[in-house]
């Protein structure tokens, strides 16, 4: 996934705009480009700021991250996304799969924030016990 990408996303369910993005892991990649800068319009992800308040931004450095691995949070309505080989899943709840999710926070524990791990919606590790 692209830090570009976080520009236009919003929570699924309650469309709450910009979401928090925790980066598991990246791979660098070989891109340039020549848009015009700022290549992001309102929120700038690579900086975790809205576009408006970055001074020179990074869009040379930051085009050339994908990210592969990480969870997109809602701190409207406290739900997560996992991103699993750089895509996000962005599903509504009832087509979430609660094994599978539940699978990706123990794999990542370390890695995410207790907020997610502990009392995130639809699923989180707090109700295996």
């Amino acid at each position: 996934m692209k830090y570009r990408l976080m520009d236009i996303l919003a929570c699924p369910m309650c469309k709450h705009f910009p979401l928090q993005l925790i980066v598991i892991s990246q791979k660098k990649v070989e891109r340039t480009t020549d848009e015009k800068k700022p290549l992001c319009e309102l929120y700038c992800a690579y900086k975790n700021s809205e576009v408006k308040n970055v001074e020179n931004p990074p869009c040379d450095e930051c085009i050339t991250y994908e990210i592969e691995e990480g969870v997109l949070y809602c701190p409207e309505c406290k739900r997560w996304y996992p991103i699993i080989d750089e895509i996000p899943r962005m599903l509504p709840d009832k087509l979430r799969k609660k094994e599978e999710d539940l699978k990706f926070l123990e794999k990542n524990k370390d890695k995410i924030p207790s907020y997610i791990i502990e009392n995130g919606v639809p699923f989180n590790l707090s109700s295996l016990k």
